[in-house]
């Protein structure tokens, strides 16, 4: 999680001083999609307060009322993240693009628009970059889709999407920006406010779908079953793994169920015996796993 907040933190600064020059250049040149741009670095920027915020209420330690400790907040904020994306991010620029596609307005001397567009691709590719380059440290070589997939850490990919939209939004604004000024169509301006706002509405409803299945109660990977499945029949106490069941409370932490089919001579002193070894021999093998519950069947 270090290097999460790594990106995180170099995304935030970024969108800070963006999103502040992309609504002045905007505001003085009248131009559509550059307040599109403003509304989605003010977004982005939110964005990232909110993860910084669930990465820190989810190393909250267990009390009474969650003896299983707090790590689903960050799954909650990271989805709450990926409805703003897509409300405020995405609604408000296609809503912002259409009123300007309706009522056209020619742009003013757009020249400090290509100044703020310009630092702002220089900001969001570093930013980009080093999102990039901490998320690559948790691959494991997997490919890109497989690792956002089966990765239990939304704040890993977050920003990747995030900063891989914003670098995209910005080359579209800066092309149609271009065009509606040397052929005087400011319809071209409003149309790249769209395209930006249908690109954020795109990103929100990947990380809503991801966010979501960790927030309902996501297990470990079929693959990972199968080895604790082995690792327990080794023992000699043990017939058969008849269950597993798991849920990530965290990315960091599983709580993990076995219903386990123990050697029919056994007396209760000997399962106990068993059932501690095993969960042992777990918990040493599977960092992640923190919690190890063994019901003979």
């Amino acid at each position: 999680m270090n290097n999460n907040r790594k990106s995180i933190y170099s995304a935030l600064a970024a969108n800070v001083l963006i999103a502040l020059t992309k609504f002045i250049a905007g505001a003085f040149t009248n131009s559509s999609s550059m307040i599109s741009e403003g509304i989605h670095s003010t977004v982005d920027t939110a964005n990232q307060l909110l993860i910084l915020y669930g990465l820190k209420r989810s190393k909250k330690l267990p009390d009474q009322s969650h003896p299983f400790g707090y790590g689903k907040e960050l799954y909650f904020w990271s989805f709450v993240v990926s409805i703003l994306i897509f409300g405020l991010g995405g609604a408000l620029s296609i809503y912002q693009g259409i009123s300007h596609i309706i009522e056209p307005e020619l742009m003013k001397n757009p020249f400090w628009n290509y100044i703020v567009l310009f630092l702002s691709l220089i900001f969001e590719a570093t930013s980009f970059i080093i999102a990039i380059k901490e998320f690559n440290k948790t691959r494991n070589g997997l490919g890109w889709w497989d690792a956002i997939i089966k990765s239990k850490d939304p704040s890993s990919f977050l920003v990747v999407f995030e900063d891989g939209a914003a670098v995209a939004g910005l080359i579209i604004v800066t092309v149609l920006m271009a065009f509606s000024h040397s052929l005087q169509m400011p319809v071209l301006d409003g149309l790249a406010s769209v395209i930006v706002g249908l690109l954020l509405v795109f990103v929100s409803l990947i990380l809503a779908r991801e966010s979501r299945s960790l927030l309902m109660g996501e297990g470990i990977a079929p693959e990972t079953r199968l080895k604790i499945s082995k690792l327990v029949e080794q023992d000699a106490a043990v017939i058969k793994t008849k269950n597993i069941l798991s849920t990530y409370q965290s990315p960091e932490e599983v709580v993990l169920m076995l219903i386990v089919d123990f050697q029919d001579h056994l007396d209760t002193d000997d399962i106990t015996d068993a059932i501690v070894r095993i969960r042992n021999h777990i918990k040493n093998e599977f960092q992640f796993v923190r919690y190890v519950i063994i019901q003979p069947e």
